[in-house]
């Protein structure tokens, strides 16, 4: 039979006491918060938000958009666009413009306005002329590879007749 002295008992290394939960639990939160911040650091970081500089302005001109897609659609055109990798690390851009009966679409104004969706600053746009009937074409200087919103309008007589938004990629 063993005895004990009473108030003399040994401290056990691996006890789980208050102290450890408060340590674990204060750790745990700290590796929470402290992934949330680098999150919101990245997210805020690498996106700057503005979609479009008036909202109110993009508001009004709204119906009037739709409206101009509607006759867009009615007119029927046929409108391909092909954009390559030059030899100088531009890009050149070729559009075959066909009404609903399949002639040539000639003496139109042809834009394509590239917009990279990540970076700002790298956007341009590039005025297509007219070759042959109904084939209009332009280059673009030093384009980097990727993905590129491309905005393709047409315009005869100060009136925009045709737009088309694609998202393309441009290899290397």
């Amino acid at each position: 039979m063993t005895t004990t002295h009473q108030g003399a008992m040994p401290k056990d290394p691996k006890a789980f006491t208050g102290r450890t939960v408060l340590f674990w639990l204060f750790g745990f939160f700290a590796v929470i918060f402290a992934a949330n911040a680098v999150f919101i650091w990245l997210a805020v970081g690498s996106f700057p938000g503005v979609v479009v500089e008036s909202s109110y302005t993009a508001g009004q001109t709204y119906n009037q958009e739709i409206a101009d897609a509607k006759a867009q659609s009615e007119r029927g055109w046929k409108v391909k666009a092909d954009l390559t990798r030059a030899a100088n690390g531009g890009a050149s851009l070729k559009v075959e413009a066909r009404d609903k009966l399949g002639a040539p679409l000639t003496g139109l104004a042809f834009v394509a306005h590239l917009n990279h969706p990540t970076h700002d600053g790298v956007d341009l746009d590039v005025a297509l002329v007219e070759g042959e009937s109904g084939v209009y074409t332009g280059t673009a200087e030093a384009l980097a590879a990727g993905n590129w919103n491309m905005v393709l309008d047409a315009e005869s007589a100060d009136e925009r007749l045709f737009r088309s938004e694609n998202r393309i990629f441009l290899s290397e």
